[in-house]
């Protein structure tokens, strides 16, 4: 009798430290991109990010003031030698053009194309 006990707590022991694995995460975690903005470019630390929040963190190592536009929404100004951040919910995956929207800017290389999976 002693068997059966013990190999049955063994087996819900087993079941209890499986359970947060099979059932997953709950919260959706935000996610965080650096981007560091120059003439005229910007260098994204990640191409490929999850949907859901987005937390750019802007940091504008030129000479010029950017700004930084994804899904419809733009940052502040970042000024020469300052940095920011900006969140942003990318609901749907997909590919998001983003750019810098100041005028001359975008023409001049500010954009490009971030995967949301």
């Amino acid at each position: 009798m002693n068997r059966i006990t013990l190999a049955f707590a063994a087996a819900l022991a087993a079941l209890v430290a499986a359970a947060p694995v099979a059932a997953g995460p709950t919260a959706a975690t935000a996610t965080t991109v650096r981007v560091t903005m120059k003439e005229f470019k910007f260098i994204l630390t990640k191409s490929t990010v999850p949907h859901g929040v987005v937390t750019f963190k802007l940091v504008d190592k030129g000479k010029l003031s950017h700004d930084f536009r994804i899904a419809g929404k733009t940052s502040k100004l970042i000024k020469p030698g300052k940095s920011g951040t900006f969140t942003v919910t990318l609901k749907k995956k997909g590919k998001y053009v983003y750019n810098c929207p100041i005028p001359g800017h975008t023409a001049a290389g500010m954009k490009g194309t971030l995967k949301v999976t």
